[in-house]
């Protein structure tokens, strides 16, 4: 299939043999602003892509296009009905960065939980080299074991992160995410004041936009932690910045802002917090998931040559 890789920017590291193998003919550009898109998708059977956005207009112009293989798990830069309407199949990556994310929520949750951050800029700043005694410890230091964790968002990545935290001897209390049916669980209100931390792993959707707002962060704990891997959005921006100035929770940790990237000004990084940890959305991307990212495309384009849906997200 002749091919063309519309956005391949963070892919840079990876071996993509396999993926040129795939299609007799592969252009690969790092980023496609949107006026180049026409051009470079002209001819295309294959069109790869991660944030670029195609539309209805893009499948007119090209008819020669069948395929489209998302190198993500979101669909919404692509206009499915129009996709359908033009018989061009789409295929996405699913389940690819779970154990990237994983590690990165207790990362994050350790560093917090051990003041790692604290007593690291302790040294550099030559505060220990003073101390009158060789243990330095100025930041209270707490273990995981016995600690209550909360998780809202219960698929593959909540699973994953309980596991993990039941292996520290962590007790698990899983809260009913807002906007479905489920009655089994508690809603989030009757776990947080009772959570030592409280870790997201659930889509942003009108049920969950500001579900962690002042009065959510009021009912926490003031020693509680705060992880957000999820989505920008889910967390009042705002009111986090408060709460860890008030001392309503102790620390927290985000790898998603509302808006991405950063442009204009946000409170989260504004406020400069010894006691908040942001890092730039980057909790998936480990080299391993990145890799699987191109192999699960490999096989996606297998699976339309063979007629197989698998992962196929287009009827």
């Amino acid at each position: 299939m002749r091919a063309v890789f519309l956005d391949a920017k963070g892919l840079e590291d990876l071996d993509l043999t396999e993926l040129m193998n795939s299609c007799s003919s592969l252009e690969i550009f790092a980023t496609t602003p949107p006026e180049l898109v026409d051009q470079r998708i002209a001819d295309a059977e294959l069109v790869i892509v991660n944030k670029t956005k195609l539309n209805e207009v893009h499948f007119r112009k090209t008819p020669s296009l069948k395929l489209i293989c998302l190198v993500a798990t979101g669909t919404d830069v692509i206009d499915l009905v129009a996709a359908n309407k033009y018989g061009v199949a789409v295929y996405n990556c699913q389940n690819y960065g779970t154990n990237s994310v994983v590690q990165h929520v207790f990362a994050n949750i350790l560093a917090l939980q051990t003041n790692l951050l604290r007593y690291n800029a302790a040294v550099t700043e030559g505060r220990w080299q003073q101390a009158d005694q060789f243990c330095f410890l100025d930041f209270p230091i707490t273990e995981l074991h016995g600690k209550k964790l909360g998780i809202v968002g219960f698929g593959n990545l909540g699973r994953g992160v309980a596991k993990i935290g039941a292996a520290f001897g962590m007790e698990i209390l899983v809260a009913r995410r807002p906007g479905t049916s489920d009655t089994t669980r508690p809603a989030l209100t009757e776990i947080l004041p009772l959570v030592d931390i409280l870790t997201l792993h659930c889509p942003l959707t009108e049920s969950t936009r500001d579900l962690i707002d002042c009065h959510a962060l009021s009912l926490m704990k003031p020693t509680a932690l705060l992880i957000n891997a999820a989505r920008g959005g889910i967390v009042n921006e705002t009111d986090l910045v408060d709460a860890l100035r008030s001392g309503d929770i102790g620390g927290a940790a985000v790898d998603v802002l509302t808006i991405e990237p950063p442009r204009a000004s946000n409170p989260l990084l504004e406020a400069k917090l010894p006691q908040l940890i942001i890092t730039p959305h980057c909790a998936w991307a480990s080299h391993e998931a990145r890799a699987t990212i191109i192999k699960q495309t490999v096989e996606n384009i297998a699976a339309f040559l063979q007629g197989s849906a698998k992962r196929r997200v287009t009827p």
